[in-house]
């Protein structure tokens, strides 16, 4: 039709007539782009069917055509934030589920409508009679959470991923969709407003990356975090990155001699093998500058070299070992950085040799080494065990589904509120593991750091809430002592053990703090019961009725949060029962709120809030606000509001260490913020800090003062250095204008002396 309309625009007429005709303009113009946008889709799912590796059958090519077709027609009136049809999203999805995580033909049929009942008319009814009940609850799985309200201990992002996560135990691959949506939506966040990409890079930061790590997904957890970082630390990540940019070229040049006499070796010694140089992510890079407080240039492993085998089964450990012989007997190993998880793969089936070597001109490489088997579940995770699961080794499999049986047992905790159940669930992720044993002989992994009485609760729950020690090696010790790799472990326990409250400062986890945390609970709510029972009592016979308005003046009288920790003290008597006077305490109160009706004077400004430094955004302007102590933000940082229950809003970095899980827990209570720039900022004084450390000389401290003091004409609020064995270390106070500023300072100290390193700190 486009093409036949447009031999028609020959005469002046006729295009003068199409161009006075918007409607028919318009008319055109869509149909031109639908027709466009429909070769981008055919496109698409043709290539979607291109890269599902797994042998597909004239069925399921039949049933994933059905589920596009479902889609195209659910979502065929909607468009993403980027203008484009919403359908690419499904199919972009569907595309990593198959391609980047290698399933089958059931994770791309539920790929392909894991939107359609949460956005459109379609229902969990038809899709079940359509394609079967495990797609169904698939994708129930994946469907958010509806009509549950934001309240200050309840999160709707924390709801939805609880209830995705109690299809875990039934089928993982409710996980591994949701994570190739979150990587889709990740990859196409620029179109989102600054404040959904703040909360949704931190969600993505505090459990999607970690998720990923600890299902053995590592080529998505680094993008995951490498996006995150890019969205909550952008200045941070485009530095680094075009660095990795700038040094390219030498970085390739170096792997290229580094590899050479390895690769000869290993074709002398009939090995079919692939050796991959990679650069480290830009999170990791980011990371390692920050804990080791080194610039760019001083991080070593910026890279690392993957050797990957082509090697039978039965082989494959001894071949590991045959490889790094090879390359230790070119280069010499940090005996301190060999990591060997071909023996002991770790929880999520993870398996390789990893080493760190000193390689040409000084610098260390790390080298890690595997099998092709090896790689695929590295770089598949989950998914990749089935595959092998007939050759896999037992304990593989098992280790995975003991880390899923744990996230089960805090799944099953009713009495658990949604945070309550991430805080949980995090702890569970990103732990290194040790190695332990039973009195008998069985190999326990635990998160490093474990205690005896995280081991106790690992056993069971009863015999953790009875446990008074153990046997470690034979020799007794008590239940706050840490473990260590190889130890053999025998718990203690008595009848007569009962939980205190400081069990929870000394387990690290999430099952023995779920069951402590369960058990004080329910003590709570016998007391509490017992409190409400005192309480009612005193109300008749103060002859007053039992109503919520009477127990909330008490609740404010005694400056407690809920009518529960009312009971709950009268139980424990924390409130003397004998000295209330119910009658006293109301009419008090009820005197209170008729002072509070009257008119009066407005309130000064306080003199400490800057109100015209930060600018809030428009629904929230005439807000309050302050800034946060936890990072102390100063202009030229990147920063956001959170909305606080009666403190206003607090400003704080995006960088600060409780960014992440304020925004992905409390999404709904960040606002976007932004300096104001201009005379109002640069005349006000910020508190900021820096750490300085380094060998110690006589005149060091002198120098740095003079350097603040007088060449800079730095305020400084005040100056804590101590010395220890020939080297110094302590932290400044400075009152800066803005981060350029304090840039200044850092900058000039090192360069005074190349005995002395310096960052910028929390100030706590």
């Amino acid at each position: 039709m486009i093409t036949r309309f447009y031999s028609y625009l020959g005469s002046n007429r006729i295009k003068n007539y199409f161009w006075e005709n918007s409607y028919l303009s318009l008319m055109v113009l869509k149909e031109f782009n639908t027709e466009q946008e429909n070769k981008e889709i055919v496109k698409a799912y043709q290539q979607l069917l291109r890269s599902i590796r797994r042998a597909v059958t004239k069925e399921d090519k039949a049933l994933i055509k059905s589920a596009f077709k479902l889609a195209l027609e659910a979502h065929k009136n909607m468009r993403r934030k980027s203008g484009e049809p919403y359908i690419f999203h499904p199919l972009a999805v569907a595309q990593i589920c198959a391609e980047e995580i290698g399933l089958g033909v059931t994770s791309v049929i539920c790929a392909l409508l894991h939107d359609t009942v949460e956005d459109t008319e379609i229902t969990l009814e038809l899709v079940q009679l359509k394609f079967g009940e495990k797609v169904a609850r698939i994708i129930d799985g994946l469907t958010k959470i509806s009509g549950v309200f934001d309240q200050p201990d309840r999160s709707i992002q924390a709801e939805n991923f609880k209830k995705m996560l109690l299809t875990l135990s039934d089928d993982v691959r409710v996980i591994l969709i949701k994570l190739a949506d979150r990587l889709h939506n990740m990859r196409t966040l620029d179109s989102m407003s600054p404040k959904s990409q703040l909360k949704i890079a931190s969600e993505t930061a505090y459990v999607y990356a970690p998720l990923a790590h600890r299902l053995g997904l590592y080529a998505l957890k680094s993008e995951l975090e490498d996006l995150s970082t890019k969205y909550l630390q952008t200045e941070n990540y485009t530095f680094v990155k075009n660095k990795l940019s700038e040094t390219k070229i030498q970085r390739n040049k170096y792997i290229r001699t580094f590899i050479d006499p390895i690769e000869e070796q290993m074709e002398n010694e009939g090995f079919n093998f692939e050796i991959k140089g990679r650069p480290k992510s830009i999170h990791s890079i980011l990371n390692k500058m920050k804990s080791q407080n080194v610039q760019f240039e001083e991080v070593y492993d910026l890279f690392a070299i993957r050797i990957i085998i082509d090697s039978e089964f039965e082989r494959e450990k001894s071949d590991c070992w045959r490889v790094y012989s090879i390359v230790t007997d070119n280069y010499t190993p940090n005996p301190d950085r060999l990591r060997d998880w071909v023996s002991t793969p770790k929880a999520n089936g993870y398996e390789s040799l990893h080493t760190t070597v000193m390689g040409p001109k000084g610098r260390w490489v790390e080298v890690q080494i595997r099998t092709k088997r090896m790689d695929e579940i590295a770089e598949k995770g989950f998914a990749a065990h089935w595959k092998y699961k007939e050759k896999a080794a037992a304990g593989q499999d098992s280790s995975l589904e003991g880390w899923i049986g744990r996230v089960r047992e805090i799944l099953e905790n009713p009495d658990a509120t949604a945070l309550e159940f991430l805080d949980d669930f995090k702890l569970a992720l990103y732990a290194d593991e040790i190695f332990v044993f039973t009195p008998k002989g069985d190999l326990k992994k635990m998160p490093a750091n474990a205690t005896v009485l995280d081991f106790a609760f690992d056993i069971h729950s009863d015999i953790g809430l009875q446990c008074i020690g153990a046997k470690l090696n034979n020799k007794l010790v008590p239940i706050n002592h840490k473990l260590n790799n190889g130890d053999q472990v025998e718990i203690l326990t008595s009848s007569k053990q009962k939980p205190g409250e400081e069990w929870s400062n000394f387990v690290i986890t999430a099952k023995a703090k779920s069951k402590i945390r369960e058990y004080f609970k329910q003590i709570r709510l016998k007391a509490s019961s017992m409190g409400k029972e005192i309480l009612e009592r005193k109300f008749k016979n103060a002859k007053i009725s039992f109503t919520s308005d009477a127990l909330n003046s008490l609740i404010k009288f005694y400056k407690l949060k809920s009518v529960s920790d009312l009971y709950y003290q009268l139980a424990q008597e924390t409130i003397d029962r004998t000295k209330m006077d119910i009658e006293s305490i109301l009419a008090n109160e009820h005197n209170k709120i008729s002072d509070q009706n009257q008119p009066v004077k407005p309130k000064p400004a306080i003199p400490n809030v800057p109100n015209d430094v930060v600018v809030l955004s428009e629904n929230e302007a005439a807000m309050e606000y302050g800034f946060a102590k936890c990072c102390n933000p100063i202009p030229g940082d990147e920063i956001f509001g959170f909305i606080t229950i009666g403190e206003g809003v607090k400003i704080h970095r995006t960088s600060c260490s409780n960014a992440v899980a304020l925004m992905s827990n409390y999404g709904y209570r960040i606002i976007k913020a932004k300096w104001a720039g201009g005379a109002a900022v640069s005349q006000k004084g910020f508190l900021s800090s820096i750490r300085v450390s380094g060998i110690d000389s006589v005149g060091i401290v002198s120098i740095i003062t003079d350097i603040i003091s007088k060449q800079l004409n730095i305020n400084m609020k005040s100056i804590s250095i101590s010395s220890n064995e020939g080297t110094f270390e302590g932290n400044i106070f400075l009152e800066v204008h803005d981060t350029q500023q304090l840039e200044n300072i850092i900058n000039a100290i090192k360069e005074a002396s190349n005995l002395i390193s310096v960052q910028r700190v929390d100030l706590n």
